[in-house]
């Protein structure tokens, strides 16, 4: 037999999973489309008609690198937040900066904070780095900020991992809590914030932005409400000295000159911006009355996705969940327990939440057996 390369022990002993299962992989297994692609939270609404616009004028221009400090980006974002270039990093998504963030601050065996069910994709980076996963339960479908900090303390973590507002139950703390919760942490422990559905929430979810302090890092993506998931671009807005800990180990020529215009035209046109988050807000109204309508209880959410109450156990949620698969409608679900009992359901275009209502009580009595 031969001989391979060797692993690094700690890439050897990880398991060969993925945080996510794409629809286009449970497409190809199934042998046909899904007529409804409403689980991912992608925007079906789409980009600015004048980001494609710059988009398809500039696309024969991708002959040429991108810019690798992503200059018009990076100012554009810093106008757009009132803050300096320097306190702006720019990466493939947010889940690209979580990977930097996790090798950043994370040695092997270090605890890391979490909570339970919270963005699998952050828990993939800490295994992919030998950190060491601490995870606080939920309570009453919200990510527990008291509890998230009694560990941090507890493990003297240096890192911890919060959403406002939440993937995957759709809720969110008001402003003051975050700052009472940020002013509350040791300052030796730096917190991601992650607001990737920060455009789409209340105004009052959202704190004003310290980049004076130098243990909080927050995580903007072009990926929801700019409708834009498939270019894989975000930003993040810290204090000046841990941007230039990202400069030290970022992937320079990881933005393609595509995402970085598009970015740029995105962020110009906020009356679009606000025009998708009325028709998400729509959308959201829309599959609340259809979980209600089929006697489901649809949480309250800040968003563009509706958590939905199936009433009973994670395994009859599961049952839902496949059941509408099978009717070629793509959603997806919590998996932790306590919020396994609900599905997870994104705005779509008005002919895939028909095909949403339509589909849900034949899914819903296979589930219970009818």
């Amino acid at each position: 037999m031969r001989q391979r390369p060797a692993l690094t022990p700690l890439v050897g002993a990880l398991p060969s999973t993925v945080p996510f299962v794409g629809p286009e992989a449970q497409e190809r297994e199934r042998g046909r489309a899904f007529r409804a692609r409403i689980g991912a939270n992608e925007s079906s609404f789409g980009p600015s008609p004048r980001v494609i616009a710059r988009m398809e004028r500039v696309a024969r221009d991708q002959w040429m690198y991108c810019d690798p400090d992503n200059y018009d980006l990076k100012q554009a974002a810093a106008r757009h937040l009132g803050v300096g270039a320097e306190n702006v990093v720019v990466g493939e998504g947010i889940d690209g900066l979580l990977s930097l963030v996790a090798r950043m601050y994370v040695a092997p065996g270090d605890a890391v904070v979490t909570s339970l069910g919270a963005y699998p994709t952050f828990n993939f980076h800490i295994a992919g780095v030998g950190g060491r996963l601490v995870t606080v339960p939920y309570e009453n479908d919200k990510e527990s900020l008291d509890g998230l900090l009694k560990a941090i303390i507890k493990e003297k973590a240096p890192l911890v991992y919060l959403s406002n507002p939440d993937n995957p139950m759709g809720s969110w703390w008001e402003a003051g809590d975050i700052t009472r919760f940020v002013e509350a942490l040791p300052e030796t422990t730096m917190l991601v914030l992650d607001e990737a559905y920060g455009e789409l929430g209340p105004a009052s979810a959202l704190p004003p932005i310290d980049v004076a302090r130098p243990n909080v890092i927050r995580m903007r993506t072009f990926s929801k409400a700019y409708g834009l998931a498939g270019i894989r671009c975000g930003y993040a807005v810290a204090e000046a000295e841990v941007i230039r800990d990202f400069e030290k180990i970022r992937n320079h020529y990881g933005v393609s000159r595509m995402a970085q215009i598009a970015g740029v035209e995105a962020l110009a046109d906020q009356d679009w911006l606000h025009s998708v988050v009325a028709r998400v807000a729509a959308g959201c109204a829309r599959i609340a009355g259809i979980a209600e309508t089929n006697g489901l209880k649809p949480l309250p959410s800040a968003t563009n996705f509706v958590t939905i109450d199936c009433g009973k156990d994670g395994a009859f949620a599961l049952k839902v969940l496949q059941n509408l698969l099978s009717r070629d409608v793509f959603i997806r679900k919590p998996m932790a327990p306590g919020l396994d009992r609900c599905i997870r359901v994104s705005v779509g275009i008005d002919h895939e939440l028909d095909i949403f209502a339509e589909e849900l009580p034949g899914a819903l009595a296979a589930a219970r057996g009818n």
